[in-house]
């Protein structure tokens, strides 16, 4: 299949491949198109280290119910719709977010840009749709680790962008010029149109949505999409398996409210805004529980039963979802703190030490598509998933005992190796994720990317409390103290980053069920044919 990656790029499945992974690259660049401006616009706007916190807060705060509902939505309508309505959206986030003249107006771009990072799922079920079960492992890790180096590309090409467009008039800056750095070199910003780059990112994103929907179907000819009765919720095949829904469904509200929490500490919101996000949230819970019951009632009142051939074991996604929080949640946690982590330990520059932490995301090109093929080719999803996780469990323990005793070049051969680890068990859980129950791929796609955030949210939650229970507050603290304090925080977290992993890795080698024909020519309930591509999707 690799080599057909690129000697038939632009026919049949192949060509909905890479369409669909560069749809994934724009979203994430769009998404993560404020880090490589943020001392810029720090300074610009006069913004404090909490109201800078909150901006980056506020660009995740969306993503688990978004996805959720995206995944609802790409069951529905199909990913061709709903990949091109996602891209088009992101030109209004990004525009609210480049004319910004108050912070508010920067929190609202930032809350809207969450529901981009949503975009992950729809490729999912796309991908899932035009490649057999025996290489879905492969073309979802190819998918997944290309459309994720968006993340990287922006924060290595945005400033640079940013100086290309310093040549329209005003540059859109709106305050004072400040001082910029990149790469050492120190520069006024006179010549960075930060505003004109984070609106273009989102244009480019809405021209390509476009392209998408008329250069794409959402199956290869002959094939009928299949659609889950109703896409209200998720559907269950079990009356115990529906109350292991209900269950699996608190955390996602549950970390809505810790970030509500969060915020207050920021003083972003008081106490009593507060309770009644949490109010409001609760209320959304209750919504959601009942939608999954309309979609299930008949099944609850003993009016309907599924033969055994139709049935799938939610204890599948719930596996799935635990093993994303503690990959993907791992990942997007360890990405945020790598390069303060490298800068205090190794007593480097700011330059330095975000290059060094950016490869990390690099190795997102190879590892997660090497995690898909390891799955399509070792014969067992199960223990695919079980060792990746195991190694990435390991890993971590290791890395939290690097200190300012290590040699830097180890320290940086380490981060790859277990990055390696973490985005491999990624790229295997999402060659899983589509065989649990083909209909309904959408929303167990959507269910599992949002535990992605479910532990993000929790570890980097985790490392604040670790860090005021080790870290010194006050004015007069001995910086050696403070960087002893911040030394022991950071070993713990990658401590508990571990350990969650290797307990995750336990629960797949004796609960995760290999999935039925996973390695078949085509996906339960398909006929066993090979469509030659028609001339429409021939370029």
């Amino acid at each position: 299949m690799i080599g057909e990656l690129f000697t038939k790029a632009t026919q049949g499945r192949y060509k909905i491949l890479h369409l669909t992974w560069f749809a994934f690259f724009l979203s994430f660049v769009v998404w993560f198109n404020f880090p490589p401006f943020a001392t810029t616009i720090v300074q610009e706007f006069g913004l404090t280290p909490a109201q800078a916190g909150t901006i980056g807060l506020c660009n995740v705060a969306l993503t688990v119910p978004a996805r959720i509902i995206i995944g609802m939505l790409l069951d529905r309508f199909g990913p061709r719709v709903t990949y091109s309505c996602l891209l088009i959206y992101a030109a209004i986030p990004c525009l609210i977010f480049a004319t910004a003249t108050s912070f508010n107006q920067l929190v609202v771009g930032r809350l809207l840009m969450g529901i981009v990072g949503a975009g992950f799922v729809i490729g999912i079920r796309m991908t899932a749709e035009w490649f057999p079960p025996k290489e879905v492992g492969t073309a979802e890790g190819i998918y997944g680790g290309w459309g994720n180096f968006g993340s990287a590309f922006s924060a290595f090409t945005m400033v640079l962008f940013a100086m290309a467009l310093s040549f329209l008039p005003g540059s859109f800056n709106f305050g004072e010029p400040q001082p910029f750095v990149v790469l050492g070199m120190r520069f006024s910003s006179e010549v960075l149109n930060w505003r004109a780059a984070i609106a273009g990112s989102g244009i480019v994103a809405a021209l390509y949505g476009i392209f998408y929907y008329f250069n794409v179907t959402d199956t290869p000819p002959g094939k009928v999409y299949k659609r889950p009765k109703s896409a209200r919720g998720m559907e269950v095949t079990t009356v115990r398996d529906f109350w292991f829904l209900m269950a699996m469904n608190i955390p996602l509200t549950a970390i809505l409210m810790v970030l509500a929490w969060r915020l207050t500490k920021v003083n972003f919101l008081s106490i009593p805004a507060m309770y009644i996000v949490w109010l409001c949230l609760l209320g959304l819970y209750a919504f959601q529980a009942y939608n999954c019951w309309s979609v299930n009632k008949d099944l609850l009142a003993g009016r309907k039963r599924y033969p055994a051939e139709d049935r799938y074991r939610f204890k599948q996604v719930a596996l799935l979802e635990l093993t994303y929080i503690v990959n993907f949640g791992s990942e997007l946690a360890v990405v945020s703190i790598l390069p303060a982590f490298f800068e205090g330990t190794f007593g480097l520059d700011k330059a330095t030490a975000g290059i060094i932490a950016a490869s990390y995301a690099f190795m997102n090109l190879v590892s997660r598509p090497g995690g898909g093929i390891i799955s399509d080719s070792v014969g067992s999803r199960k223990w695919t998933m079980t060792v990746l996780l195991a190694g990435m469990g390991v890993g971590y323990l290791i890395f939290s005992m690097v200190g300012s005793g290590w040699s830097l070049t180890l320290a940086v051969l380490l981060v790859m190796a277990c990055s390696f680890f973490v985005q491999a068990a990624e790229g295997a859980t999402f060659a899983l994720v589509p065989l649990v129950k083909p209909r309904i791929t959408g929303q167990i796609a959507g269910n599992v990317g949002a535990y992605g955030n479910v532990g993000a949210v929790a570890y980097l939650t985790t490392l604040l409390l670790l860090k005021e229970a080790f870290v010194p507050a006050g004015d007069q603290i001995d910086p050696a103290l403070i960087a002893a304090g911040t030394a022991r925080a950071n070993a713990a977290f990658f401590q508990v980053l571990g350990v969650a992993g290797l307990v995750v890795a336990f629960l797949c080698a004796f609960f995760l069920d290999e999935p039925k024909n996973s390695f078949a020519d085509a996906h339960e309930g398909e006929e066993e044919t090979v469509v030659a591509p028609s001339s429409s999707m021939l370029s």
